[in-house]
């Protein structure tokens, strides 16, 4: 498979279609001018579900956050 090579600035032009790019498997290599600096890749696997209540019990606050003496406004 060939790699897509752009531009910085057609990079900042195209953005949205060079992340559907990737995502769907694509190359995108972004250049300096003809000197290809980064690749744009695409995160696999993403980002964990939240699941309230998961921290319970293993963090704390300290004394000087749960007493306040003067108002914080």
């Amino acid at each position: 498979m060939k790699a897509t090579i752009v531009t910085i600035h057609e990079a900042k032009t195209n953005l949205s279609g060079l992340i559907r790019q990737v995502s769907d498997g694509e190359e995108v290599i972004i250049a300096r001018g003809t000197q290809p600096v980064a690749p744009l890749v695409a995160i696999v696997g993403g980002r964990n579900k939240r699941v309230p209540g998961s921290l319970k019990g293993k963090l704390s606050v300290g004394k000087e956050l749960r007493t306040r003496r003067t108002p914080f406004w």
